[in-house]
């Protein structure tokens, strides 16, 4: 039943009718607890109040099925935007992106423009910039753009999904480039044929590439809200000796606060990834197929209106 749902709301996710209509109708249905706005103003009050909490940011202006050279170049602007605010907000927050919000689909040439634009601005405010992972038939030429702009700029990282059976290669293919990597288990479906099907071998592979990554000397992100990983991964810090500003714990806004302030108290950085924008169907959507739990927030929310 579980799995049937995760692929129902994966379905979903993809659907370029309903994301339109979201996008009209704005944030209801509970999409509220998970995206902190549809303005960057909106965002920065969030983000302000998590940085009050002891809670790091990195904040993503969302933005899906982007085909035109126009809608590209203004999704970068929403981010040079977002940097600016940072700066000028004295924020503790990042800046995450994807890559077909940039133009990606369109051209190699725009898509190289826009990162350029955006990581010149986010050099001027010190602010490091992630370049999200999207989904498997994506990936290869995600990782190529990421190794050209590290060539090039200090303040950008990009992500691995633990569920992608090439993720430790990757891993490896990367480690002389001293990256800053998000390490995930993955939220997009894919086929058997290039992801782990089963939970426990993404877990065991999640461990496996976090351990490689850290003990390759290259600052970590954990993205994740399972204990167990959080256990796992201070354990293997403690018995490796790995100190505190190697790492990172990143959790999504409206997902577990208590357990992200609990972190924080602990000493440890931990990070809120932040959507904020019109466009939040696609992001709201994974989120649903991601937990049952947070199906059943929603309806709940819902019924209360």
């Amino acid at each position: 039943m579980e799995q049937m749902m995760r692929d129902f709301f994966l379905f979903l996710s993809k659907n370029k009718t309903l994301t339109k209509l979201a996008k009209k109708y704005g944030l209801r249905f509970g999409a509220s607890r998970f995206v902190a706005g549809e303005t960057i103003e909106q965002a920065v009050d969030v983000i302000k109040e998590l940085n009050r909490k002891g809670l790091a940011v990195t904040i993503d202006y969302l933005g899906e099925f982007v085909d035109n050279e126009q809608e590209a170049n203004e999704m970068a602007n929403h981010s040079i935007e977002a940097i600016q605010a940072i700066g000028r907000e004295k924020l503790n927050s990042q800046l995450s992106l994807k890559m077909t919000s940039m133009g990606l689909d369109i051209s190699d040439d725009l898509v190289m423009k826009n990162m350029r634009r955006i990581l010149d601005e986010a050099k001027k405010y010190g602010v490091f910039v992630t370049i999200d992972m999207e989904d498997y038939s994506r990936c290869q030429k995600t990782l190529d753009i990421f190794k050209q702009l590290k060539k090039e700029y200090d303040n950008v990282g990009t992500v691995l999904q633990a569920y992608l059976y090439r993720t430790e290669k990757d891993i490896e293919d990367l480690k002389d480039y001293r990256p800053n990597l998000r390490l995930v288990k993955g939220a997009y479906k894919e086929s058997p044929e290039v992801a782990f099907p089963n939970k426990k071998d993404v877990d065991e592979n999640f461990k496996k590439i976090i351990k490689m990554h850290l003990l390759n000397g290259n600052y970590t992100a954990v993205a994740t809200h399972d204990d167990a990983i959080i256990e796992y991964t201070k354990q293997l810090v403690k018995e490796h000796n790995i100190p505190n500003d190697q790492f990172e714990f990143q959790m999504l806004y409206g997902i577990r606060p208590e357990r992200q302030e609990q972190l924080a108290k602990e000493g440890y950085t931990m990070r809120v990834y932040v959507p904020y924008g019109t466009d939040w169907y696609g992001y709201f959507m994974r989120r649903l197929a991601e937990r049952p739990a947070n199906v059943a927030f929603v309806l709940k929310g819902m019924l209360k209106k």
